[in-house]
């Protein structure tokens, strides 16, 4: 879970380590070579005073072991043009020491003594001893040894790294995996983290202190939902039953039973907008959801909403099979599809209102105006809307729409018609 915090964890411990290490090493070869170059130079310089004052000045002068002393004039071409007052090494071959060519590593310099100029060479070579410069021959041995030695603590270093990356991780990541724990079982065991002074019962807090904000939202919303269905079906019920009364009393032919049914029918259907309303202020796994025939509930929201188009050259086509169904509440499944229906019918004036239902989707076409571009990216918020055809829509049907579809684990799409209208499908499979 907390893979990529272990990853950064792990990887700073090996940058860490990496730098410790060449710093380390940079710092012992820096040293080494200086180290190395002092004893070479202070050698050469002696050997220099020694033949100058032994045998005096001369052209070319050879001293075992490996060493050679040229005036400037007389060394070899490459080192006239190389050679420094800093001692510099390089790798050669064949090279002539005392008549003889020899191979290895090559030190030089120049100096100056009065007012000759010198190229001072040593040359170290295994054909070569050092039998008469114990001290670096002492080095040499040193430097191979303590390099060794240093290898050696890099590679410990790198697994005592691992070690503590690891370890390391796993304690930063383990407070976290309870964190996410605790707050996965609805905060059963956040509250063993609330004391904790660390980065993680920072967190703790802070999550608790929103959940209980989160909560009171939530328990206001629901007890408003609760309260206003509560007193919305006492009246409701009064109007239903004094509709039927009216409606008993009325002669078959009166043309007032058209509008008492109209009071009955309206009645229920808000006292089943409540009934969805309440269904949709409860958690979704706390909903049963008993399999319910499609065609029906669409054929009644049709029925219900045909005064949309009742004056229109509209008509509705329905292709759906009596087998579909689907696992939903029928308030919800009415409430969804109502307003998608309604919207199809109040928004087309002329052509087709088309109803497709197969074993996957639920597809709703109409020819009507369309939605504005400038729309889409809003479509399913609440409060967008746009006036079509002089309609002014309140901007909640399809924010109504997508938040029941959510609730049920489905999905809802937009798709614009190239001949104009509108399509939504809805995915219930």
């Amino acid at each position: 879970m907390f893979n990529a915090i272990a990853q950064k964890v792990r990887l700073s411990y090996f940058i860490f380590t990496a730098i410790i290490c060449i710093s380390f090493v940079s710092i012992f070869l820096y040293a080494g070579m200086h180290m190395e170059q002092a004893l070479v130079k202070g050698r050469l310089l002696e050997e220099l005073s020694s033949s100058l004052q032994t045998k005096g000045v001369q052209a070319h002068y050879s001293a075992e072991p490996g060493i050679d002393i040229y005036q400037f004039a007389d060394a070899p071409p490459m080192l006239q043009t190389r050679a420094t007052d800093t001692v510099q090494e390089m790798q050669v071959t064949n090279f002539m020491h005392a008549g003889q060519p020899y191979d290895g590593e090559l030190h030089f310099f120049s100096h100056s003594e009065g007012q000759t100029r010198y190229i001072l060479t040593y040359l170290l070579s295994e054909q070569i001893a050092l039998t008469n410069y114990p001290v670096l021959a002492i080095y040499e041995d040193f430097e191979a040894l303590f390099l060794k030695t240093l290898l050696g603590a890099v590679a410990l270093s790198f697994l005592i790294a691992i070690a503590f990356a690891y370890v390391s991780a796993h304690q930063i990541t383990k407070p976290l995996s309870r964190l996410k724990h605790a707050v996965e079982t609805d905060n059963e065991h956040l509250g063993g983290l609330l004391h904790l002074p660390s980065e993680v019962g920072v967190l703790a807090r802070a999550i608790d202190t929103k959940n209980r904000k989160l909560a009171g939202y939530l328990q206001r919303e629901q007890l408003f939902t609760g309260d206003v269905s509560h007193e919305l079906r006492t009246p409701l019920t009064i109007i239903m039953g004094a509709a039927e009364v009216l409606e008993a009393q009325l002669p078959a032919d009166s043309r007032q039973r058209e509008f008492t049914h109209r009071i009955h029918s309206t009645a229920t259907e808000t006292s089943e907008i409540i009934s969805a309303l309440l269904l949709l202020s409860r958690a979704p796994e706390k909903l049963d959801a008993p399999i319910t025939p499609l065609r029906p509930i669409i054929e009644h929201e049709i029925s219900r909403l045909n005064y949309l188009i009742k004056y229109k050259d509209v008509r509705c086509e329905l292709d759906c099979e009596a087998l579909y169904s689907a696992h939903a509440r029928p308030e919800l499944l009415k409430m969804a599809l109502g307003n998608l229906i309604k919207n199809a019918f109040q928004y087309t004036d002329t052509g087709t209102v088309s109803i497709h239902v197969d074993a996957q989707s639920i597809t709703i076409s109409d020819t009507g105006s369309g939605i504005d571009d400038s729309l889409l990216p809003q479509l399913f918020e609440r409060f967008a809307r746009g006036d079509m055809n002089g309609i002014d829509g309140s901007g909640l049907g399809l924010s109504i729409v997508q938040r029941i579809i959510q609730h049920l684990g489905w999905q809802i799409t937009y798709q614009p018609s190239p001949q104009g209208g509108s399509t939504f499908v809805i995915t219930y499979h």
